[in-house]
């Protein structure tokens, strides 16, 4: 699957990549994976593209293969506080800064890199280009989803569980009705809106 390629002498590289940046609520998650170079792991591909059945299964493929991962998030007041793009970056540094393993080159799906100290590259559409980005998507779209399983419960009436907190017709339903719970985002437009009127 990878049409990318590393400058030479790397020996660990280290994909990284975000899900939740578009969400009206819950946590940017971003994670990032060191692959071993002969993985063997079939089927990697952006996480949007995959069935739920196929992210868990590869998601634990994958955890158990890489040399090391590590997860790195924003919260809903941090996003807040600095903007969406600035806690993504943030939760960057995060997830590569809790690798057990320091690589030898870091690479970023997108075309923007958060300012460190790495050797790095962002590559757009590199979750579909390199494996070890695609890896991280699984691996961050995985977790959360997962964690947005456990809010449901926590805020019933919301649908977290089917829309993962993304902008849908049922959610912005509930959020007429209800409210913004203490996991919206209150800078985004839909949440803020709701803020406004109810003043």
């Amino acid at each position: 699957m990878t049409d990318w390629l590393p400058p030479l002498g790397v020996k660990t590289l280290a994909g990284v990549d975000e899900v939740g940046r578009g969400p009206l609520a819950g946590d940017v998650v971003v994670a990032a994976v060191i692959l071993p170079k002969s993985h063997g792991l079939r089927g990697l591909d952006d996480s949007k593209r995959l069935s739920v059945s196929r992210r868990e299964a590869l998601f634990e493929l994958i955890t158990r293969c890489a040399l090391c991962y590590s997860i790195g998030r924003s919260g809903v007041e941090e996003i807040d506080r600095v903007n969406i793009l600035q806690a993504t970056l943030n939760a960057m540094h995060r997830a590569v800064n809790g690798l057990s393993m320091q690589p030898d080159f870091v690479v970023v799906d997108g075309n923007r890199l958060p300012q460190w100290q790495f050797r790095s590259e962002a590559v757009i559409k590199g979750d579909g280009r390199v494996d070890a980005i695609s890896a991280a998507s699984i691996v961050a779209k995985v977790i959360r989803d997962r964690e947005m399983q456990l809010i449901d419960q926590q805020y019933p009436g919301y649908g977290f569980a089917a829309h993962k907190g993304y902008g849908t017709a049922q959610h912005l339903s509930a959020l007429r009705a209800f409210g913004p719970t203490p996991i919206h985002r209150l800078s985004f437009a839909p949440v803020r809106n709701w803020r406004i009127q109810s003043e």
